[in-house]
């Protein structure tokens, strides 16, 4: 469990570096086909739907690699 907690932490890490270093690289957050934004003269409320599926889809892919090669390490 110690590993994995690592792994998870180191790939936050590297996560919140390159977010650091090109931030136009995740632009595309929250400005999808299917990201909600209602604009009102009291202000605007953004529900980014289509961002959240792409993000939850992007995590699913990247844990189940992590777990698979955490399984073949001896």
């Amino acid at each position: 469990m110690a590993k994995v907690l690592i792994a998870l932490g180191v790939l936050l890490v590297l996560v919140g570096l390159a977010w650091a270093a090109i931030p136009r690289a995740f632009a595309w957050l929250g400005h999808l086909p299917g990201d909600l934004r209602i604009e009102t003269r009291h202000g605007v409320v953004t529900i980014p739907l289509a961002s959240m599926v792409a993000v939850s889809v992007v995590g699913s892919l990247a844990l189940n690699l992590l777990a698979w090669l955490l399984r073949k390490l001896p």
